[in-house]
């Protein structure tokens, strides 16, 4: 460990340059046996949180502090975050006052806090004020980083199921999974029983996924929807409750196993929370679209916090559960990778990855933790002992934050934990319970497997202010600013950004079941009119189910194939367009619009309201004009439908069909992030026998300076004795100068003489350490050049995007449904 040469400074006013690619700069390196911090920067790669993190302590060991630190070194990097914040005090990542003023601080302080300490709230928040200007100067940072981390990363505060911050829509969480989750039968079980507990616990029920009726029940239907690709919600869901489409359950009929009776009442306890006032806050907002959340539409990564403490413990597992579900499904839809695409952070974490029970939000989190590390997603967890979590989640942990444990009891379980996890990892009990036993606040050992010993840090101070948890009111005006507001104040959007539509060349979609125009005639005979039977025929639902008049249209239903194998694009549209008919009969494809309505539920064979009228449909339908209405649309659907798509050439990437600027942008920078990582792997190793050399050199020259002093200082301190008897003589009364007198003398002269020259043997050496430091310095300057070009050749926000066009093949059109389509005016 380093000890001799370490330069102990408290005040880390010379800490060394921390600013280093794929770094997170946690704090500076702790020296135990002295209680003292030296200037020497605790890095950390970005790439072992790949494979996870724990942070443990006590209440008031600097936990929380070092997550936000961590939070905030992500952002700088560009990596996003999910963050789920169970007690609210993680939305102090957006209090972030690049001018340190203490106007900036006066709305956050905490007023009672003032007054325990006999100031005014003005006061106390200039002193807040200089408190971190200070703790910022201490650890070599200032407000300009502070500006830096508001740019480079998108804040915002969500909270489900209620209006304080950017509120949260659940009902993507019952749409139907990614195909490749969905593909997979062990994660789609997973979820499924995982969205069935969660839902049941929300109202009320406690399910057994084995012994329990309901949850069997709710598993078969939503396993049903979700396997044949169909999203769900809450009004379907009631709906299958009381007519499921299936017939047995097992090998006993459905009625025997759950009679009609027993379900309505389970339709009607869903029922009761789907027309909950309370309930309709989880209905608004912004959709839980994980690959959205993560970056803002210019790119930027987003942390996402979701504030959740707020919430009843039902309504906290309710939501975590489908929130990880999500991440997990999305996770699942990305490559793999090995270098940090994205983290999921979750702050007090007891309770939702126990040991030994079963709750919803357990199975998603295990397999974040088995499987994310494949496509770069690290999860960070934060608890105050080992023993909250799953063995089995500990075993899959790479790195270990220890922090100051309240009792020798907890600290003992830890010792357990960390040693049962670690397997025959070669930790020494003894000496990890003697460094463990010496931690102070905000002092951690780290245990991280991908280093080769564990070391001790002090955290560094963090950017943001830690004003303690937030207040409704303080969420809601925080979530009301907007960039330069009010000065000092965190620059947020005031409302989430709707999701971007598939960019394509077609009209927008209707409204409703409405006509793109009136018919060519305003007859209206009373009778429906006769057509060949040829012609197939049906009926769109009015809005309000009255009587109303229809009006004749063509209904074609069409499938269009876009393929580019350069660019690997492989995507299919389903479309519904609707044309109205004039004279003459032929529907005009070009401008025809896409039909708003369901296909199974809104068409019928007869008119599903009583009919005041029929407009008479233009003459000469019959099977032959179908055909061309047919060819036509083809035509039409080759000619007209485009597909087109953001691209990145540099990188040779191209969006998917329906992903937006930002989730691009989001893709793009992960794809630079590896090739980054790459090359800064190979800069670093082409770099390291050089510094390795250079550093033996300095290492040998720190110990010729030791050894020289060690002889000058000996050789001074023999010259004195001499001197000091030569003296002595003279005052006990050896007066006369005799030969040997003369000898004596002229030894302490040469004594003098060569510990003079071992001084300046000294000098030389302590020159040629300088040297061999400063030639050591230019050579890591030197290759910290090469990696800050690197930075900026990989910067995925200065690449231009530009769009590509694909067409359909004539043979990639398929027009599978062709129909005259009353439809209510």
């Amino acid at each position: 460990m380093m000890r001799r040469n370490i330069g102990l400074n408290p005040s880390l006013a010379e800490l060394a340059a921390y600013e280093k690619l794929g770094a997170f700069y946690l704090g500076g390196m702790h020296v135990d046996e002295v209680g003292e911090t030296a200037p020497v920067p605790y890095l950390y790669d970005s790439k072992d949180l790949v494979t996870h993190a724990l942070c443990v302590g006590m209440t008031g060991s600097g936990k929380t502090g070092l997550c936000i630190s961590l939070l905030e070194e992500a952002a700088l990097d560009g990596v996003p975050a999910i963050v789920i914040d169970p007690k609210g005090d993680l939305g102090n990542l957006l209090l972030t006052f690049p001018d340190l003023a203490p106007d900036d601080f006066e709305p956050w302080v905490d007023p009672e806090a003032a007054r325990r300490e006999g100031l005014s709230v003005a006061e106390y928040a200039a002193s807040q004020a200089e408190l971190w200007k200070k703790g910022l100067a201490r650890w070599n940072q200032d407000g300009e980083r502070i500006r830096r981390l508001r740019a480079a990363a998108d804040f915002r505060i969500y909270t489900p199921g209620s209006s304080a911050g950017l509120p949260v829509s659940v009902l993507a969480s019952f749409a139907a999974p990614p195909p490749a989750l969905a593909a997979d039968d062990d994660l789609l079980r997973e979820r499924v029983a995982t969205t069935v507990s969660s839902l049941l616990g929300l109202v009320g029920i406690d399910a057994d996924p084995v012994k329990s009726r309901e949850h069997i029940l709710l598993s078969l239907l939503f396993d049903d929807a979700w396997r044949a690709g169909r999203d769900l919600d809450l009004a379907a869901l009631i709906q299958s409750v009381q007519q499921p489409p299936v017939t047995q359950v097992g090998v006993m009929p459905l009625d025997t196993f759950y009679p009609a009776d027993d379900r309505f009442e389970l339709a009607m306890a869903l029922n009761n929370l789907l027309a909950s006032p309370g309930f309709a806050s989880w209905l608004d907002g912004e959709p839980l679209d994980v690959g959205r959340m993560l970056h803002a539409e210019d790119g930027r990564p987003r942390v996402a916090i979701f504030s959740i403490a707020h919430l009843s413990d039902a309504e906290r597992m309710f939501f975590v559960s489908l929130l990880l579900n999500q991440t997990l499904g999305w996770v699942r839809s990305q490559s793999g990778s090995g270098s940090l695409r994205a983290l999921v952070y979750m702050d007090e974490v007891f309770g939702f990855l126990p040991p030994v029970a079963e709750p919803p939000s357990k199975r998603p989190l295990l397999t974040l933790l088995k499987q994310g590390r494949a496509f770069g997603v690290g999860t960070v967890l934060a608890t105050q002992n080992p023993v909250d979590l799953d063995y089995k989640a500990l075993a899959n942990i790479g790195t270990w934050f220890l922090g100051r444990m309240q009792t020798e009891r907890d600290k003992e379980r830890l010792l357990d934990g960390l040693l049962g996890a670690s397997g025959s990892s070669g930790l020494d009990r003894g000496e990890i319970d003697r460094l463990l036993s010496a931690l102070g606040k905000r002092v951690f050992l780290a245990h991280n497997v991908h280093e080769e010993a564990p070391v001790v840090f002090h955290t560094r101070w963090a950017m943001s202010y830690l004003a303690g948890p937030l207040s409704r009111d303080q969420i809601k005006k925080l979530t009301r600013l907007t960039a330069g507001t009010e000065a000092g104040e965190p620059a947020q959007p005031a409302a989430a950004a709707p999701p971007s539509p598939p960019v394509t060349a077609t009209p927008p979609p209707l409204p409703g079941a409405a006509p793109a125009a009136k018919a060519a005639t305003n007859a209206t005979p009373a009778a429906r009119p006769v057509l060949p039977p040829e012609v197939p025929q049906t009926f769109v639902a009015p809005a309000d189910g009255s009587a109303t008049t229809y009006a004749p249209h063509a209904l074609g239903f069409a499938r269009v194939h876009f393929v580019d194998d350069k660019r690997g694009v492989q995507h299919s549209e389903d479309l519904a367009l609707l044309a109205p008919l004039a004279a003459p009969a032929d529907p005009d494809w070009h401008n025809a619009q896409e039909a708003a309505f369901d296909p199974e539920h809104d068409l019928h064979d007869t008119p599903p309201a009583p009919p005041a009228g029929f407009v008479e449909p233009p003459p000469g339908l019959d099977g032959k004009a179908i055909r061309d209405w047919e060819k036509a649309l083809s035509d039409a659907l080759y000619r007209d439908r485009r597909l087109e798509l953001l691209t990145a050439e540099e990188v040779e990437l191209t969006a998917r069909p329906g992903e937006g600027e930002g989730e691009f942008r989001g893709r793009i920078a992960h794809a630079l992030r590896e090739l980054r990582d790459e090359e800064v792997e190979k800069l670093r190793t082409r770099y390291a026998k050089r510094i390795d050399t250079q550093q033996g050199r300095v290492e040998r020259a720190e110990d010729k300076v030791e050894r020289e002093e060690a002889q000058a200082s000996a050789r001074k301190g023999q010259a004195w004795v001499s001197a000091g008897s030569s003296i002595l003589g003279a005052l006990l009364g050896r007066k006369k100068l005799s030969a040997t007198n003369v000898r004596r003398a002229g030894s302490v002269l040469s004594g003098f003489q060569r510990s003079s020259k071992e001084e300046a043997d000294v000098e030389q050496a302590e020159e040629a350490l300088v040297r061999e430091r400063e030639e050591l310095e230019e050579l890591e300057a030197e290759m910290q050049q090469e990696v800050a070009e690197l930075a900026a050749e990989y910067d995925a926000q200065t690449l231009e995007l530009g769009t590509v066009t694909v067409k359909p093949r004539r043979a990639d059109v398929d027009v599978r449904r062709l129909v005259l389509a009353w439809v209510a005016e």
